[in-house]
């Protein structure tokens, strides 16, 4: 019972591992496209958002969840663009509002620069 408990955890684990690595693919690749500015992801589960939103996070994006239950709930990612003129230390107001795309919430992204993934 223990032996199986413990390859069961394994599984799991490699799982997680596997699903991170390939999120990490997609947001490298997201941050070297020069045309895509936003991306939305199909709906996943809470564990699988939370692996998501904690890569984008490393890699200096913004995301956001968005859908009314936990099977259609799904992240949206965006890249952030500092102005020229502003001071890298601070947000300065710089701001911009992006709409979900089903126009039932409207948020705040910071604008700051994008970063290199390989930087990280």
């Amino acid at each position: 019972q223990a032996a199986r408990l413990k390859k069961m955890e394994e599984e799991d684990k490699r799982q997680k591992a596997e699903f991170r690595k390939r999120m990490e693919k997609l947001i490298s690749d997201f941050i070297q496209s020069s045309t895509q500015k936003k991306k939305k992801f199909d709906p996943m589960n809470k564990l699988e958002r939370s692996i998501l939103h904690d890569v984008v996070e490393v890699a200096g994006l913004t995301s956001f969840s968005f859908g009314d239950d936990d099977e259609s709930r799904y992240v949206m990612i965006f890249k952030k663009v500092r102005a020229k003129n502003e001071d890298p230390g601070s947000y300065g107001g710089n701001e911009t509002w992006v709409r979900d795309p089903n126009n039932s919430v409207m948020v705040s992204v910071p604008m700051d620069p994008v970063p290199s993934w390989g930087n990280l």
